[in-house]
């Protein structure tokens, strides 16, 4: 079977007005599970936003490649997408700029006609100790990780109503499991999850749902630059983990399909790990 379909569970075998007899089974088992959606993918050039883009348009999703600085990675990913059949364009936007963020939703209804998933992946990490800690350090990462989120979902929500839309937040396990050195970093990601319960309350009216995913410890191009991330240190947090291996950007990507599916239809306000059970 191509890959990115989804077998499903025929519930219903009625016959499809205009197909043969038996076709209708083969018709809905091959239907993809965000068919025909409309996703804004923040930071989306490399790592779990690029992996996110290419498994949301395997699964039949339009999908926007938003990234700041890596035009050359974005434009691989969309390549990516674009070699397997998929749909999906690159918009350069700063996130932390609310004309910027305006610009990137109206040329995505401009371009698609509508929204129906917003993924806040862009996101901001690196270490310092308190006595290391400064106004720019701590700006940085709360202007990036909360104040561009916050902009994204405000612009995004008036377009997702319409389409009973989700936002999904990427958040960290560092939020409540704390390491040394991410005091303002770990603080940004417990906003984030803050934030999305909070927004699942105020947009569920509107029939929008919010939730966000605390990913573990996850083989990224970020990660291979985190010069503390030995393989010794690799190899400890594996052990420690309860499936006995590191993530991969896959693994996040899987499971922002089924949170932005219609079969999580009743799920809003949650924080999720995806994190092979480390806690």
């Amino acid at each position: 079977m191509a890959r990115g379909f989804r077998v499903r569970e025929v519930e219903n075998r009625d016959t499809i007005p205009g197909l043969p007899n038996g076709m209708e089974s083969q018709e809905r088992a091959m239907t993809k599970t965000l068919d025909s959606k409309i996703a804004v993918i923040t930071g989306a050039a490399r790592g779990i936003g690029s992996a996110i883009a290419k498994r949301f348009a395997a699964e039949g999703a339009s999908v926007v490649i938003n990234y700041l600085t890596r035009k050359d990675e974005a434009e691989r990913t969309m390549g990516a997408i674009q070699s397997e059949g998929g749909t999906a364009f690159l918009f350069q936007a700063d996130i932390t700029k609310a004309s910027e963020v305006k610009a990137l939703f109206a040329a995505t209804v401009d371009r698609f006609g509508g929204l129906n998933i917003l993924v806040n992946n862009a996101g901001l990490n690196e270490k310092a100790p308190l006595q290391q800690v400064t106004e720019e350090h701590f700006h940085k990462h709360f202007n990036v990780n909360v104040l561009g989120m916050l902009q994204a979902s405000r612009e995004a929500s008036q377009y997702l109503e319409a389409n009973h839309g989700c936002i999904l937040n990427i958040s960290s396990l560092t939020s409540n499991h704390p390491a040394r050195g991410s005091a303002v970093y770990g603080g940004s990601k417990a906003a984030v999850e803050a934030i999305t319960a909070t927004l699942a309350l105020e947009l569920g009216p509107s029939n929008i749902r919010v939730n966000s995913i605390s990913p573990g410890v996850v083989k990224t191009e970020q990660l291979e630059e985190l010069s503390f991330m030995t393989p010794e240190v690799r190899g400890q947090i594996a052990a420690m983990t309860p499936l006995r291996r590191l993530g991969e950007p896959e693994d996040i990507a899987a499971a922002a399909v089924i949170l932005c599916s219609h079969d999580a239809r009743w799920i809003t306000g949650q924080s999720i790990r995806v994190s092979g059970g480390l806690i």
